[in-house]
């Protein structure tokens, strides 16, 4: 920190009542405290470079300063108070100065991107029913302008969120813990909420294939992000648990959106012979008798999991607590309502995505015992050790709570 700060140069507004007015030379470098009888005022230079906040830190170093040191020469003549009620004006001014400045206004908006799936339930119906509007108000926050976005696959979701396109990204959270683990000293990425637990299917059109051994190298795997998706970790496990050698089926994947990857292995016209997919595309594709299971995730793991969740940049959850409290919160209530209404449920499904899915259908997978909407994180720490076993990130965490934002804390996960 630099020296004393000099009085104020010739023809400075504050110069108009020097007579009155005693200039207190602190360590203080964004601008002048000045006693004028008996007001404590704060003069601040314009520094476009230093945020809300850190102003009030440097002043609040300033008043510990006025109180405690010899240097202030606070004497009787010069200032007719007291050192008692000179750090009563201090905090005084503290409550002027943050009412007037306030530390960072929360962000106005939020832009939410998620991909395609009923795992995506929670955000459209918090969507449509503008749950996290509502308790942005009961917080007492301005409700956030929403722009809700389609991207699939963690690759083109990290990039986005990295480069500053998005406020939360969405996908599998293998994929965000690799993430999380890469930017551990840059972006420093962390999830918000999981959207809910379910077990994912590997489908195949190929009649000759009924475990992982039977793939051949004329096979092709769709998967939404090859390497860094949630299905090709969870491909890698199976793969490591078949083989002891974890990637010996990467080069067997492509990546492709489910619903175009449903689309090609049911026509049987494509290079595409497998599918590692999500409800409702794996339960599509299993009731047309054209594919079978070749796999459960559930089965790999050794029970429910979490299959996607909802991330951001640490600076952005720290930057708007009251917003992710909100956001958490809706989410919270959409998941309730869910569970409540699974037949409205699943019409809403349909008609926010058009699908042509029978509503029948869709309930079906709503109302299934391996399918729990929540936001509490399920079997983080198993994925987490995985990668770091074979490398995928360098040293897994203590805790799945490391891997998370602090609200979540107090939710039972693992």
């Amino acid at each position: 920190m630099s020296g004393p700060v000099g009085r104020p140069k010739s023809g400075s507004k504050l110069l108009k009542a020097q007579e009155q007015t005693s200039f207190i030379e602190a360590p203080w470098e964004n601008g002048f405290l000045v006693k004028r009888g008996e007001q404590v005022r704060f003069f601040r230079k314009w520094r476009s470079d230093i945020s809300s906040l850190d102003r009030l830190i440097d002043f609040l170093k300033c008043a510990a300063w006025l109180v405690v040191s010899p240097r202030a020469n606070w004497n009787s003549r010069d200032v007719n108070m007291n050192r008692s009620r000179l750090l009563q004006a201090a905090l005084a001014l503290i409550i002027t100065l943050g009412g007037a400045n306030g530390v960072r206004a929360e962000t106005g908006q939020l832009r939410i991107a998620q991909q395609f799936g009923i795992a995506y339930l929670p955000l459209i119906v918090a969507s449509e029913k503008g749950l996290i509007e509502e308790e942005a108000k009961a917080l007492g926050i301005a409700p956030p302008k929403i722009e809700w976005l389609r991207l699939s696959g963690a690759a083109a979701m990290n990039e986005a969120l990295i480069s500053g396109g998005l406020d939360f990204a969405t996908a599998g959270i293998t994929p965000m813990i690799l993430t999380w683990d890469k930017t551990r000293t840059t972006a420093k990425i962390i999830g918000v909420a999981a959207l809910g637990s379910m077990a994912n299917i590997l489908t195949t059109n190929n009649p000759n294939i009924k475990t992982l051994a039977d793939f051949t190298e004329k096979d092709r795997i769709a998967l939404p992000s090859v390497k860094v998706g949630f299905q090709p970790i969870v491909l890698q496990m199976a793969a490591d648990k078949a083989f002891g050698k974890y990637d010996k089926l990467d080069e067997l994947t492509v990546s492709m959106p489910h619903p175009d990857a449903t689309a090609q292995i049911l026509s049987g016209h494509s290079e595409i012979t497998a599918h590692f997919t999500s409800p409702p595309f794996s339960q599509q594709q299993l009731a047309s008798g054209k594919v079978h299971q070749v796999l459960n995730s559930y089965d790999v793991l050794g029970g429910p999991h979490t299959f996607n969740v909802v991330y951001s940049t640490t600076k952005f959850v720290n930057d708007n607590p009251k917003t992710i409290l909100a956001f958490v919160r809706g989410l919270d209530r959409a998941n309730e309502w869910i569970k409540a209404n699974p037949k409205d449920a699943a019409a809403l499904y349909i008609k926010a995505e058009g699908s042509k899915l029978a509503p029948d259908f869709v309930e079906s997978i709503i109302r299934d015992k391996d399918v729990n909407f929540t936001t509490a994180p399920e079997g983080a720490q198993k994925f987490a050790d995985f990668e770091a076993k074979v490398g995928l990130i360098k040293q897994a965490p203590a805790s799945w709570r490391d891997l998370f934002w602090s609200g979540l804390g107090e939710k039972p996960g693992s």
